[in-house]
């Protein structure tokens, strides 16, 4: 049977956390039951440096059952690395991690299939959602708008995935290969390349609480993933300056024509015009090409990801 362990980042989630723990554990005892997955498969928290009493809650969660586990980070360091931290803890011990979001928005009933599709010689298997008619238009507007982005700006996602995902110990080791510090994880888990099958879903409404996700986080995950990911970004502005350069090559000719002509007119709104559109071409370009130094920067120093401050397991008794 299969040693099935959970990942799942938790930050300021008091509100849900006793409910999305009591739900776990009965589809763990089912999964068991059924035979599906091992008695000693575990359901582990990673506490992301939370402000609330969300880690008191994990601690007495383990204390209550040793089938609940906790890892604590230092400090918070974000959804990625945490969700990083506990897929890289976790993959010595089990045969394969789920990481799947504490507000159990993603359905827990399709474990039983990604765990099916692991034994069937799947590395990874992808929790893809597949409607958004709960979403309102904006939110399914820049979602959708979110993914096909990606894919065009040359950081190949699996669409309409997030982090729902279980990720086989053979994938996981191949995983640890990536040593980058600027990650952006439904980037990267394709790129392992092992053998995957796709699960679909549809995702319920957040039970308590607020997204962590709102539209700034978004669109700053989105910028990072492009930016981990891809130099399209650098390769566009290279287009960019080529067709500004045939411009005004163009309009340089037209000027000597002019000239020779006689037809030339003195005029400030063409001058104040290039001198607007080439600055701020030029500011964008700095702006984008920074970006990628700043990463470089970080890369170099090559700081720790993520540092653990505690760990609630087996051991812990």
């Amino acid at each position: 049977m299969t040693k099935l362990y959970l990942a799942i980042p938790c930050y300021n989630e008091e509100e849900v956390l006793w409910d999305s723990a009591e739900k776990l554990l009965n589809k763990y005892y089912d999964m068991m039951a059924a035979g599906t997955i091992s008695s000693d498969s575990k359901i582990v928290f990673i506490d992301d440096g939370s402000r609330d009493t969300t880690w008191k809650i994990i601690s007495d969660l383990h204390s209550q059952n040793d089938v609940f586990q906790g890892i604590r980070l230092s400090r918070n360091r974000g959804h990625q690395n945490a969700l990083l931290c506990g897929l890289m803890t976790l993959r010595t011990k089990a045969d394969a991690v789920i990481s799947i979001d504490a507000d159990l928005q993603d359905d827990i009933g399709v474990f039983d299939e990604m765990v099916k599709h692991y034994e069937d010689g799947c590395d990874v298997v992808y929790g893809v959602r597949s409607k958004r008619e709960t979403d309102t238009f904006f939110k399914r507007f820049t979602a959708e708008g979110f993914y096909k982005i990606l894919n065009k700006m040359g950081a190949k996602v699996i669409f309409n995935h997030a982090d729902f995902r279980l990720m086989s110990r053979r994938a996981l080791d191949a995983f640890a290969q990536f040593r980058e510090t600027n990650i952006f994880l439904r980037g990267m888990v394709p790129m392992i390349g092992y053998k995957s099958a796709i699960v679909k879903y549809e995702r319920a409404e957040r039970l308590a609480g607020e997204s962590k996700y709102p539209l700034k986080k978004m669109l700053a995950l989105a910028w990072e993933g492009v930016t981990s990911l891809s130099i399209q970004p650098i390769r566009m502005i290279t287009w960019l300056g080529l067709i500004v350069f045939v411009v005004s090559l163009i309009m340089l000719i037209y000027s000597l024509i002019s000239f020779f002509v006689g037809a030339t007119v003195s005029g400030w709104t063409s001058t104040l015009c290039s001198i607007w559109a080439l600055g701020g071409l030029q500011l964008l370009a700095i702006g984008i090409i920074g970006e990628y130094i700043g990463k470089i920067y970080l890369e170099a120093k090559r700081r720790p990801r993520f540092i653990i401050d505690e760990i609630l397991d087996d051991e812990s008794f």
